[in-house]
């Protein structure tokens, strides 16, 4: 593929945030382009500017000393995989505080809060997150569904000129991951242990979290399952989606849902390597699944207001959005015509929806009831954005 990409909204959310913010802090997983995005955003700033990458070796050196190198620099500081030096974290709180502030920052990290030690603290209050993904639909444009969900949105993987070096590039990417970028981390895992478990958890896409079930087929303690989870959702590669729970009388699932985040890594860990593959693949639904959740997740903003809803009964709601005090769910059917089903009509009931939304890969949008309907992904993103 050719074409380029634009950007323009993570580029407004970095000047809106920096606006009024101190730092900012653009946090996703490796790959995913933000070094791409901090050099764009660069070149529309009027005024000094400094960049770090940590992956130099130059680099790190010339932060052996932090605060004598960043005290003295004034505009725009920017500081690229952070993670691999989170001592700066403190030298930059210092220099927040200063007043007046010479400089302010934008630093990039791929690997969540949680996992850099102290990171929360240091800059509480001082700090605008933005997460940031590989590419989405809405940049890539609707024609484009089919090779987004394939080869998923990480930039190399979804450009390749064809899918077998895209499918080439997955693999390697995943390699580098458990082999190099981990261990980066201080992280000390054998790379096939977490392979294993990674390549497990992809069969497991969309299904409620059960780490004794995964524990006992890999011979793994619970403790060391649960460790290997929060490490590669720590590093933006799974969502754990938290369960929706009230007191209502049933008996409700309270173990949060699974995903492999990007579908290119998820059918690469499944062995897939073209379209063909995923249409005759058992989880294919589960695939659809998991695209169009992680899909309308993030064009709608939602990472803190979403969920999943299921009884031990059998009804459930594959994600529930909270969105100004109404609730709006959705349902993911790899199918040509969806019909409305008994579990669908209890959802309604029994968690006050506004709207159901049954959302497939390609027709025309048509009601099932009188709050469901049908509709193709490209109209589910929209369907909230006016509400």
């Amino acid at each position: 593929m050719t074409f380029m990409i634009s950007r323009d909204s993570y580029l407004n959310e970095i000047e809106r945030g920096l606006a009024s913010n101190r730092v900012v802090s653009l946090l996703g997983p490796r790959q995913c382009g933000k070094t791409t995005l901090a050099r764009n955003f660069i070149r529309t700033v009027d005024g000094p500017t400094a960049s770090f990458d940590l992956e130099d070796p130059r680099d790190l050196a010339r932060l052996a000393e932090p605060m004598l190198a960043l005290e003295g620099l004034e505009g725009l500081v920017v500081i690229d995989e952070i993670q691999r030096k989170p001592e700066l974290f403190q030298t930059i709180r210092v220099l927040a505080d200063r007043d007046p502030l010479p400089a302010k920052f934008l630093i990039l990290g791929s690997a969540s809060p949680e996992i850099v030690k102290g990171v929360s603290e240091s800059l509480a209050g001082r700090v605008h997150f933005v997460d940031i993904s590989g590419f989405s639909l809405d940049e890539v444009g609707y024609d484009n569904q089919q090779d987004l969900w394939l080869r998923g949105g990480f930039p190399e993987a979804f450009l390749k000129k064809s899918d077998e070096l895209a499918f080439k590039w997955l693999d390697d990417f995943i390699a580098t991951f458990l082999e190099r970028d981990l261990p980066q981390l201080g992280i000390r895992i054998p790379s096939e242990q977490l392979r294993r478990f990674w390549t497990m958890l992809s069969h497991y896409q969309g299904s409620a979290w059960n780490a004794s079930e995964i524990s006992r087929s890999l011979g793994l303690s619970n403790k060391t399952i649960r460790h290997y989870v929060d490490i590669l959702s720590g590093a933006f590669m799974v969502r754990l989606l938290p369960p929706w729970f009230e007191n209502l009388g049933k008996r409700i699932v309270k173990s949060p849902k699974a995903y492999i985040r990007d579908t290119g890594i998820l059918h690469a860990l499944l062995g897939m390597q073209a379209f063909s593959d995923l249409q005759s693949h058992p989880k294919l639904g589960a695939s659809w699944e998991g695209f169009a959740l992680e899909t309308i997740i993030r064009s709608n903003k939602a990472e803190r207001n979403a969920y999943f809803w299921a009884t031990h009964a059998g009804a459930e709601l594959d994600l529930l959005i909270l969105r100004k005090g109404q609730r709006y769910g959705f349902e993911f059917k790899y199918a040509d015509a969806p019909r409305l089903t008994k579990s669908m009509a209890i959802a309604i009931e029994d968690l006050r929806l506004e709207r159901l939304y049954v959302v497939y890969p390609t027709g025309k949008r048509y009601p099932l009831s009188d709050k469901v309907e049908a509709l193709s992904l490209p109209e589910a993103i929209n369907a909230l954005k006016d509400r």
